[in-house]
């Protein structure tokens, strides 16, 4: 069985240096690194994109797939992220994310490539889908309203904050670890990373990390 690779940055691209490279040394399979991204009125995803795919080519990577997010993916998007080398899930409304990520044909994707080793990386809204539970806090709620929902179940036993520092998740992060039981809880403040392996805490970059760990629990 392959190693599972699991990439989580408290907010928006680019990587931070030394886990953009980690993360490249794990593409061991042929196809494209596939970037998900939900489409925002306005803005231009063409011109955005480099923040990521400038700093991976620069450590080696040279195909990438760009796949916009929608309730019906095409045929041919579904195969395109089948065969991809990695799979980056990007930042935004969390809960629009999840809905067309998880419980679809394009998170059972998403789970199967893990499972087989392809390395997975989520910024911010990216990061927040990969526990079991999907802890979306009131500030990120257009309603102002928190929301748990089902997430991907990439990293088990878990619980995460994002934006750690600007958004004030302390007492989120805590109450969360706490009513979840979980074993591990990571606060991830801007311009931080962390890479598990396994599910097991291999490297952080950046700010550093808030981790949290029930007794018994190593790193």
């Amino acid at each position: 069985m392959r190693d599972q690779q699991l990439f989580l940055f408290g907010g928006g691209p680019p990587f931070t240096p030394m886990l953009c490279q980690q993360f490249v040394s794990c593409l061991d399979q042929s196809g494209p690194v596939a970037l998900l991204y939900v489409p925002r009125p306005g803005s231009n995803w063409d011109a955005y994109a480099p923040i990521y795919t400038d700093a991976l080519t620069a450590n080696g990577a040279t195909d990438f797939f760009h796949f916009p997010l929608s309730a019906r993916p095409t045929s041919e998007q579904l195969e395109q992220l089948a065969g991809s080398a990695g799979i980056i899930i990007s930042g935004g409304e969390t809960e629009r994310y999840q809905q067309f990520i998880v419980g679809t044909p394009i998170g059972t994707i998403i789970q199967e490539r893990f499972q087989h080793g392809v390395p997975v990386a989520g910024f911010s809204a990216g990061a927040l889908l990969t526990p079991d539970e999907c802890r979306i806090p009131a500030i990120d709620q257009r309603n102002g309203q928190a929301l748990v929902l089902k997430g991907l179940g990439l990293l088990a036993d878990a619980v995460i904050s994002v934006h750690y520092d600007t958004w004030q998740e302390e007492t989120n992060l805590s109450e969360a670890f706490m009513k979840t039981a979980s074993n591990f809880g990571y606060g991830l403040p801007e311009r931080s990373g962390i890479h598990l392996k396994n599910g097991q805490l291999m490297q952080q970059e950046g700010p550093e990390v808030v981790l949290l760990r029930q007794k018994g629990e190593n790193i």
